[in-house]
């Protein structure tokens, strides 16, 4: 590494102190959630560039998913909402590659794209929606944690891998659920299902419920049995 730089987390107290135009970074299958650390790796010029601008700007973020799987749309559609993350962690390769972690600030809603020179898209965003993103929630008595972790052994087995997640064993509800929503290897509708949940509870009911339909399936498959479960 020929650069390497952490940037603390800075605190927004409301969302009247987040910026109304935020770059945008599609990519499917990236889900973003509130104080959530999410790594990725920048090899693109044009997000190199907006990486280089947010440095040197709020360094903010906004990742939101294509409608489409497809890699072949240099401006694909997007989804409506997306997730604003602080670029908290920088660096840079000998090859010219960035190494960037953004950690989840709060989820926006896409009111337009602008018309702009960078080579990276832009657009006016509302946070309004989604304000009680700012704070953390009190801890849910109603999120089902024992029932979601028992069953991860489970799910990750279907895809013959088992991630080291015992940091989360004792993390608060918030940081259980929205960790594993975004590591977990979720459809493209099914990651933006649990972005857009209405608030954490419904998250946790969401990502069960997926945990247990990808285990149904699964043992309906070795079963030889054809029945299919699909997200309402």
């Amino acid at each position: 590494m020929s650069e390497q730089r952490n940037h603390g987390p800075t605190t927004y107290k409301t969302v009247g102190s987040l910026p109304r135009v935020i770059p945008l970074f599609p990519l499917s299958g990236a889900l973003l959630l509130p104080r959530v650390h999410f790594p990725l790796n920048v090899f693109e010029q044009r997000y190199l560039a907006m990486v280089d601008d947010a440095l040197a700007g709020d360094r903010l973020i906004g990742m939101i998913q294509p409608r489409t799987s497809e890699f072949d749309d240099h401006t694909p559609e997007i989804y409506q909402v997306g997730c604003a993350g602080r670029l908290t962690q920088f660096s840079e390769t000998n090859d010219g590659r960035y190494g960037i972690v953004l950690t989840g600030i709060c989820r926006f809603t896409v009111q337009s794209e602008l018309d702009v020179t960078t080579p990276y898209r832009q657009a006016a965003v509302s946070w309004a929606q989604h304000m009680d993103d700012i704070v953390p929630p009190v801890e849910d008595a109603a999120i089902d944690r024992e029932g979601i972790t028992n069953s991860l052994d489970s799910y990750f087995a279907k895809f013959g891998k088992q991630p080291d997640i015992s940091s989360l064993d004792n993390a608060p509800a918030e940081s259980l659920v929205n960790s594993l929503a975004s590591i977990c290897p979720f459809g493209l509708e099914e990651k933006q299902a649990l972005l857009e949940a209405a608030n954490l509870t419904a998250r946790a009911e969401i990502l069960s419920g997926l945990i247990q339909m990808a285990i149904a399936e699964d043992r309906g498959a070795k079963d030889g049995s054809p029945e299919k479960h699909t997200l309402q």
